[in-house]
Formats: structure tokens, sequence, C-alpha cells
């Protein structure tokens, strides 16, 4: 991608950030007066009018608007009232749990779901083909948190095999991983083993077994090079789904990632944790598709931006 390009891409994600966080401004105080969260519900007037003018929430609200953009652009979205802490410091503590737990459930749902839809495509019409079918359909369209109360249930209550919730070693990293990982395996197993078979039935790959190379390698390289492209794009926007949080899934394990941070924020009113967190979260979204793009060219070099 030139640089021109990049520099273009990022002032229209830089305006379109703004509008995002124009909207979140309007949007989160919709959610009633946090005076009213904080405060005992005997607290009085006084009280109320004290708390409401630390939090500038007695000056109008198109000032308000207007002195929120423009710490926005200092970033600085203030300081939390859950926490009592500067909210984009709690943010940037939970979101590299968010990026690390999407990361492993969406690596391990491509490397599965790459091999599968091959071993589906390679038997297509067969009994095998039809059980990968009727399984990867069954976890694309499983709910996350039904599958994670499920999971809780057979693998935490009953079996105590795993902790039910929480954050720590590697056992509390399972059970997420594997709810995170169900949709996405289902739709990849689905596009891959399309992908295949077409790919299998292309030229080059006849060509391929033609000159005796092993049918092995002719799915593995020259096939399944061509089959990922539709997949690197889905799982893009896979990722990009994934980097606000599997707020669902986070809040059933009580994960402390962005989601869960995000949902909380909203029911404590807490407006700064909220706005901080959607603007981590479309940051990183932009981010990830510069790297989509450029993975997809890497992968397919007669795709390039003009």
């Amino acid at each position: 991608m030139s640089p021109k390009i990049l520099l273009r891409r990022t002032a229209l994600a830089a305006l379109a950030l703004l509008a995002l966080m124009a909207a979140t401004f309007f949007l989160v105080r919709l959610t009633g007066d946090p005076v009213n969260l904080y405060l005992p519900v005997d607290a009085s007037q006084a009280a109320r009018d004290a708390m409401r003018i630390q939090l500038g929430l007695d000056r109008p609200l198109v000032v308000q608007f207007f002195e929120f953009l423009f710490n926005v652009l200092r970033l600085d979205f203030g300081t939390s009232l859950w926490h009592n802490r500067p909210a984009m410091e709690v943010v940037l503590e939970a979101l590299p749990r968010t990026l690390a737990l999407g990361a492993i459930a969406l690596a391990l749902a491509f490397a599965i779901s790459a091999l599968v839809g091959v071993i589906a495509a390679a038997n297509a019409g067969s009994a095998v083909d039809r059980l990968i079918n009727v399984v990867s359909q069954a976890a694309a369209s499983v709910p996350d948190f039904w599958l994670g109360l499920m999971c809780v249930l057979v693998f935490a209550v009953n079996l105590r095999l795993l902790p039910t919730s929480g954050f720590g070693g590697p056992a509390y990293w399972v059970l997420p991983v594997v709810c995170l990982m169900a949709r996405p395996f289902g739709m990849l197993v689905q596009i891959i083993r399309g992908s295949m078979i077409e790919a299998l039935n292309a030229s080059y790959v006849r060509t391929a077994r033609a000159k005796g190379a092993r049918e092995g390698r002719v799915g593995f390289v020259h096939a399944l090079r061509n089959a990922l492209l539709p997949a690197v794009t889905v799982t893009g926007d896979l990722a990009a789904q994934f980097a606000g949080g599997g707020g669902v899934v986070e809040v059933v394990f009580g994960f402390p990632g962005i989601g869960k941070l995000l949902i909380d924020g909203i029911l404590r009113r807490d407006f700064a944790i909220v706005q901080s967190s959607i603007f981590a979260v479309a940051v990183v979204i932009f981010l990830i598709n510069i790297l989509v793009d450029i993975l997809y060219a890497t992968i397919d070099p007669r795709v390039r931006v003009e």
C-alpha cells in the first residue's frame, strides 16, 4: 500500500472517528444521570448539584459537547467515576487481554478450519463431507451466550475441570477461547470448503496433477493459497468484531477485557469509560483493516492498490 493511499485512508478514518465520538457523546447520555446512580437515594439536592458541578454536567449540553471534542483531539477522556482513575489508562489495561483472547481464538479457528475445509473439499459428497457440513453449520449458528453457559455448566460445574469465571492462568482462557472460536470456525469451514472445491477444479491444479504432483501437494500448496483469499477477508471482519471484545462471552466468564469493561461502563453510567473504550476499539479496527489489506495483497500478488 502506497504512502499516499495510507495517508488518505488515515484522514478518512480520523473524520469517521470524530463523527463516531460525537455520536457516542450524545448516546451515552441517554442512559441517564450518573449523579442519581452514584449518590444515595436520600442525598440532598445540594449534594446532587455539587456533584453535577464537579462533573461539569451543570453546563449547557452544547458547551459540554465542544469541550468533549476538544479533549478528544488531545486524547483526554477524563477520569472514570467507577475506577477513580484516568479512563484511557483503565481501557489500555483491558484492551490487551481482549486482543490476546481474540487473536488466540481466531488463529485456532483459522488453522483448524483450513485443515477441516480441505478434508471436506477433498471428500466432497461423502459421509465425511456431510458430517463436517453439519458440525460447521451448527458451530456457525450457535449463540455465544448459550454456548458459554453450557460450557460453564458442563466443564466447570459438573465436571469441575475448569474455572467458572475470572482471570488468571491458562485454565481461565480455555472456555472463553472455545466459545469465541466456534462461530468463526463454522463460517470459515464453509468458505474454505467452497473455495477449495472450486480451486481443485481449476486449470492450474489439473496442470499440476498432469505433471505428477502428489495430491497432498496439489491441495495444500497449489489450491489452498487461492482458496484462503475469501477466508482472509472474512477473518479480517471477524477480527474487527473481536476487537470490541466478545462482550457477551467476557461477561459470561467474567473475563476482564474491553467488552466487559464497556458493558459495565454503560450500566454504571461511566461516560469516560464508555467514550474511551469506543475510541480505542475504533482505532484498533482501523489498524486491523489496514493489516488485512496488506495480508491480502501478500497472499495474492495480483491484488494491488492502484
